[in-house]
């Protein structure tokens, strides 16, 4: 299923209570965003997780659906909140207390890409803004509220894998002259977005794969998994973060010689987060 607002690829049966999103993955980019912007392609590009929605593909074949952004995340973030206007940005946006994402430039709108080069020659109308946030937004975030439902409907439980990948420098940040530099990170708002038993099942995921494994540093999830994230109402929801380095080259913004491997790595660790969470209530029945 294809809008313009997510590519959402459903299993032929669903078995899994496990719902896979990538919010920053789009490569959509509308020409008006190109005709307003000060930047090249290549670089409007550097704050897209490129790729991300390749390596998950197989999600549907363990029974999971997987959504997928359709258009970039410096045209919208599917990750902040739709009340996170930039009042530097959006003619009439006030300011509504002091928020570090939207001061920085990376609100729901963006203004800024990676390195905080600015995106824009000038400020976009409210009534730009919000058209972005009516046609892309809010059908992303009602499709996986009802993945959600359904899961909840079917299983008793529900688990969002909220996907992404991360600069390789920015890995540097978590590790220590003792430690081995995190190729993945999970991110469950230090224990608050899932309970802790899902996440030990995920790390084990990918440990088990021979990637080392960080938790919440230097990232631990925002808006995807502080809305979701509802543990005690059997709602789960883990952010991850890929280092970059790991399948793609990141100053051309292509796939690496890795790709291929690393992908293959991906389809078992996938699989075995699919796996996660109790029987389908019918069978538990049986």
């Amino acid at each position: 299923m294809q809008n313009a607002a997510y590519l959402l690829d459903m299993p032929a049966k669903r078995t899994s209570c496990v719902v896979f999103s990538s919010p920053h993955s789009g490569r959509n980019y509308p020409n008006g965003l190109m005709k307003r912007s000060v930047l090249s392609q290549d670089v409007i590009r550097s704050s897209e997780d490129a790729f991300v929605d390749q390596l998950f593909s197989s999600a549907a074949d363990h029974g999971a659906p997987l959504i997928s952004a359709m258009m970039p995340r410096a045209y919208v973030d599917l990750n902040r909140s739709a009340e996170e206007l930039d009042p530097a940005l959006i003619q009439g946006a006030r300011r509504q207390g002091h928020n570090p994402r939207v001061a920085s430039g990376l609100g729901v709108i963006p203004r800024v890409v990676a390195n905080g080069r600015e995106i824009y020659r000038g400020k976009l109308t409210m009534d730009e803004a919000r058209l972005r946030i009516d046609t892309c937004w809010r059908p992303y975030h009602a499709r996986i509220k009802s993945l959600l439902a359904e899961s909840h409907q079917e299983f008793g439980q529900a688990i969002l894998i909220d996907c992404h990948s991360m600069p390789h420098e920015a890995v540097a940040l978590a590790s220590t002259v003792n430690s081995r530099r995190p190729e993945i990170v999970l991110g469950d708002r230090f224990g608050a977005s899932a309970a802790p038993e899902v996440v030990e099942q995920i790390e084990a995921a990918f440990v088990s794969a021979g990637l080392s494994v960080a938790r919440n540093t230097p990232f631990a999830g925002a808006y995807v998994t502080q809305t979701y994230g509802r543990p005690s109402r059997h709602q789960h929801a883990v952010q991850i973060e890929i280092d970059r380095s790991l399948y793609m080259d990141e100053s051309r913004i292509e796939p690496n010689d890795n790709f291929a491997a690393f992908k293959e790595t991906l389809g078992e660790i996938i699989m075995d987060i699919a796996r996660i969470g109790p029987e389908p209530l019918q069978l538990a029945a049986e």
